[in-house]
């Protein structure tokens, strides 16, 4: 299957998304690098993917990516970028012709010359009917990702859609699966491939008419924009470190004023790109769950380890392989370097002791139960009915502060005195914006 850039459309929703009506048309266009016509465009091409791949989306929704991605929240269960990801690894016309095989192999079993017969009834007009040659390439591929499955062993090989599992199971039994799913892909990562799961169960219940998932059962969600686009590289990178592959990209920082670079595939348009043309050996992922931010760990000859903010890679391409050994040993020397890494900082290891106070009048010492889960290899130690210490050796400060700033006041930081410090300026920076009878000053 050929695969289309998608870096674009990621930086062009990244900007809509987190700065919404704060632009206008140039503004947007100026960040991104391109033209008010391409900007228009490209907003033009994703408003029809949309309602091309989900029609029946609410009135608001359809109108939430003219709007700038103004939408409330809290008001969608669905989140409006996921979408964006069915249609944006096909060319229009595979897209078209897939869905045309899948949809006929639902209910029946064909053959590769039934389909071409079908493909020409059902094709828009304006289409080319496609070979056996390419039909053949597209059940090969569909089988490959498991959607169908062949039947018997005689030729012609008859196909038909992977429905066994949805199909066997009962009303009650789809909608528990659902419920679990919707559950998953809201809490664990990477969620892309959970939510379009559960996108596609819910389908199934809309076609069994179990209005049930017209309702959320539950209302936690996890929708932050930035996190879901970057998903859009994890693939690519994944299967590169199953590979043992190198990976080439055009890094753009996310400190940098552009947030994007064409191609230059025009000879008469091409100008300097602001970004750095990188070679690594991926080794690692990162997700930075304080911020939603995915990292990049790679190995360059050049330059030894390097860390990447995921948002700012664009046009990666798969390159040459390396040996096991090479890779293993690489992998090593990642895995030693950030053994008391909190994120990604590897630098000035320091002892980090802070005190937490258990929460007042409440039945669950929910501090406790927090910081047990999240506090990674550091060591808690029972102070007294009211507080706890909290001990970890780790590398730097700035990735841990976050952290432990967003206990409040329930968390008291004793060692070591600069970031001591640096809290008390914070928190009486804090205060002056308050009255001061409503602040506590025994800091």
């Amino acid at each position: 299957m050929a695969r289309e850039s998608f870096d674009k459309e990621i930086q062009f929703l990244r900007i809509l998304a987190l700065a919404g009506g704060a632009y206008n048309r140039q503004q947007l266009a100026d960040r991104l690098g391109i033209s008010v016509h391409t900007y228009d465009k490209t907003l033009r091409n994703l408003k029809n993917r949309i309602e091309s791949l989900q029609p029946q989306l609410s009135e608001e929704q359809s109108l939430t990516l003219s709007e700038g991605l103004r939408y409330s929240y809290y008001e969608t269960a669905d989140p409006l970028l996921l979408l964006l990801f069915r249609g944006k690894s096909l060319k229009a016309s595979e897209s078209l012709r897939l869905s045309t095989i899948l949809t006929q192999l639902q209910h029946q079993q064909l053959t590769a010359k039934e389909l071409i017969d079908l493909c020409g009834d059902h094709l828009p007009d304006g289409e080319s009917l496609p070979d056996e040659k390419t039909i053949r390439g597209d059940l090969r591929y569909l089988e490959e990702v498991g959607v169908i499955v062949k039947t018997g062993t005689d030729r012609p090989y008859r196909y038909r859609g992977a429905c066994d599992l949805i199909d066997s199971l009962s009303d009650d039994e789809l909608l528990d699966l659902y419920d679990y799913v919707d559950v998953m892909s809201n809490t664990q990562l990477p969620s892309v491939q959970g939510y379009m799961l559960r996108d596609n169960l819910k389908r199934a219940l809309r076609k069994r008419d179990i209005a049930a998932h017209s309702t959320a059962a539950y209302i936690y969600k996890y929708h932050y924009p930035s996190r879901i686009l970057d998903e859009a590289h994890l693939h690519t990178i994944f299967q590169a470190i199953t590979k043992r592959a190198r990976i080439r990209f055009l890094y753009l920082s996310p400190k940098s004023t552009s947030r994007y670079a064409s191609q230059n595939t025009n000879p008469l348009f091409h100008r300097e790109s602001k970004g750095l043309r990188e070679t690594v050996l991926p080794l690692r992922v990162i997700y930075d769950h304080q911020y939603g931010r995915w990292y990049l760990i790679g190995y360059n000859g050049r330059q030894g380890l390097m860390k990447f903010r995921m948002e700012g890679l664009t046009q990666i391409e798969e390159g040459d392989v390396v040996e096991e050994e090479v890779f293993q040993q690489r992998l090593e020397e990642v895995l030693a370097e950030f053994e008391n890494s909190w994120v990604t900082d590897t630098r000035n290891p320091t002892k980090v002791v802070a005190r937490f106070f258990n929460p007042a009048d409440s039945k669950v010492n929910f501090v406790l139960n927090r910081v047990k889960a999240q506090g990674q290899w550091g060591t808690v130690t029972i102070e007294s009915d009211d507080s706890f210490l909290y001990e970890i050796e780790v590398n730097g400060t700035s990735e841990i502060k976050p952290w432990l700033r967003s206990f409040g006041s329930s968390c008291e930081v004793l060692k070591p005195r600069s970031l001591r410090l640096e809290f008390i300026k914070e928190w009486k920076e804090i205060a002056a914006y308050y009255e001061p009878e409503s602040v506590r000053e025994n800091f």
